[in-house]
């Protein structure tokens, strides 16, 4: 098994996700809005209609990966194999990351404000039209603090331990939770099943990902020791018990804070702040932060192949 992991790695390293190629969170996310529109008319108990939406997409999601992938195998074992890897790389978005965070700063470094809060609107769930340049950065390492964790440590946590089918499962688990696990009036009750299972799957990767963290920040020359002082202070701070764990473990190693209010759909959200600003968040930072990921990512699949290795 940890041959496809590390080949689907790898591919995701090279090709990253093509704008071109419809990608299964996308599909994931049609299916959503279309089973929240039919279930949201039926059910006047929004609790009731998210709790079947969580289900019914989970069900389908997993069910049509699992013909996919038993269809495969049953061609011939090595179109089985090959089907797993490109299914298991569909669950990875480092590189994504990097390339979407970079055009942001891209945009920045041509003195570009407009196009770079546009650009992080693609990639952020708050309202970016009022932020500076130091908002614009701060938002960027944020998210790409956590997608650390939900969009690389947690999928190869779960390739590991349960193959493709559970990593895709974990994904509709995390995409549902992206879509309508919001705490606004719309989706309170209705992305209440969704929003809870999602933190049931983060808990240990989000963890995870702060340790490892800590310990690529020793190669970095960052700060691992603030790294791990900022996790104990400052992780149980956010509203989610998983996303300040990566966030103060990043804030800690560059030495920066993060979080502060942000504006979500119109409304103000006095969001913690994590770490102590001992010096700006910079482009730098930005830098400091990619090095920072993908060690991370690396140290991550390394940590899944050594294990696998040694349980075996």
């Amino acid at each position: 098994m940890e041959w496809i992991v590390v080949t689907a790695f790898v591919l995701d390293l090279i090709l990253g996700d093509p704008r071109w190629f419809p990608h299964p969170v996308v599909l994931m996310g049609d299916l959503i809005r279309r089973l929240e529109i039919l279930l949201v008319a039926l059910f006047d108990s929004r609790r009731i209609a998210g709790i079947l939406l969580c289900t019914m997409t989970l069900g389908i999601v997993t069910l049509i990966t699992w013909v996919i992938l038993s269809v495969a195998n049953l061609i011939h074992p090595y179109i089985g194999a090959a089907v797993g890897v490109l299914v298991a790389y569909t669950t990875l978005a480092l590189r994504s990351l990097h390339r979407e965070s970079s055009e942001v700063v891209r945009y920045l470094e041509e003195g570009n404000l407009d196009e770079a809060r546009r650009s992080l609107s693609l990639i952020v769930g708050r309202q970016t039209s009022e932020l500076d340049e130091e908002g614009i950065l701060k938002a960027c390492i944020e998210t790409m603090s956590e997608n650390t964790s939900d969009a690389v440590v947690a999928p190869l946590f779960y390739l590991f331990i349960g193959g493709p089918l559970l990593a895709v499962f974990y994904k509709a688990v995390s995409t549902l939770d992206s879509m309508v696990g919001y705490k606004t009036d719309r989706y309170r009750e209705l992305g209440w099943a969704s929003a809870r299972l999602d933190d049931l799957f983060n808990i240990i990767p989000a963890r995870l990902t702060a340790i490892l963290m800590a310990v690529a920040a020793f190669p970095l020359k960052l700060n691992p020791m603030r790294a791990v002082w900022m996790v104990l202070r400052d992780a149980h701070k956010t509203s989610s018990p998983n996303s300040g764990w990566p966030e103060a473990a990043t804030a800690g190693a560059l030495g920066v804070q993060l979080g502060g209010p942000a504006t979500y759909f119109g409304q103000k959200v006095a969001k913690p702040t994590l770490g102590d600003a001992k010096r700006p968040v910079t482009i730098a930072s930005y830098r400091a932060m990619v090095r920072l990921m993908y060690l991370t990512s690396f140290l991550a699949l390394g940590l899944g192949v050594w294990i696998t290795v040694v349980v075996r």
